[in-house]
């Protein structure tokens, strides 16, 4: 048992939010926040603790249930969430905790609060519609194994987004741009069937 976990949860109830909880529960993948009853299960199973020690699920939910807005949104721990479902699959209780986690990033983001290495993506993303610029030398890595070359241009990538979502990815990206925020958000997408002939 490290400090981390010796040390005693204190929560100062002037500065405790009485209704984050339920402002989590209301976030979409917040839905089932309050069913947990901090058995530990996700904590035990979870791969970021064995890297990590001072990384704890059910402390993390424990400070939502408790109030501690500023103490959750500000913390670095719910960025650390592989989002392996680990300790969604274990949980007894059905808490999909890994969606709090993500709920937790987005309100988080919505707030400012993003590590600078999402503010980098986001800014890559924007830049060139990927992570990474592939350019000939992964090509040729590609090609070496059979692959073919990608030459993805932003506005195919626009074009694409747009099909997709009926959005335009532009109005999009400035909206997003000028609230110098990153919001994750999971979209389902059913791939078009084709018409064959």
């Amino acid at each position: 048992m490290n400090d981390a976990e010796k040390k005693p949860l204190v929560v100062d109830l002037d500065q405790a939010d009485a209704g984050f909880r339920d402002e989590v529960a209301r976030e979409p993948g917040g839905e089932g926040i309050l069913k947990c009853y901090a058995c530990g299960t996700c904590t035990a199973g979870c791969p970021v603790r064995d890297v990590s020690e001072e990384y704890n699920p059910r402390r993390i939910i424990h400070q939502v249930l408790l109030g501690m807005r500023e103490d959750v949104l500000d913390s670095e721990f719910i960025w650390y969430c592989s989002t392996c479902f680990t300790c969604q699959e274990r949980c007894p209780q059905g808490v999909k905790i890994t969606d709090i986690m993500t709920a937790l990033k987005n309100m988080a983001a919505r707030s400012g609060k993003t590590p600078k290495a999402y503010d980098m993506q986001r800014n890559l993303i924007l830049e060139m519609g990927r992570l990474y610029e592939l350019d000939d030398f992964d090509n040729k890595k590609r090609g070496k194994i059979n692959l073919p070359a990608i030459h993805m241009k932003w506005d195919e990538l626009q074009t694409m987004y747009e099909s997709v979502t009926g959005k335009s990815m532009k109005k999009e990206v400035e909206e997003v741009d000028s609230q110098e925020t990153v919001v994750v958000k999971a979209v389902k997408v059913k791939p078009k069937k084709e018409e064959t002939e």
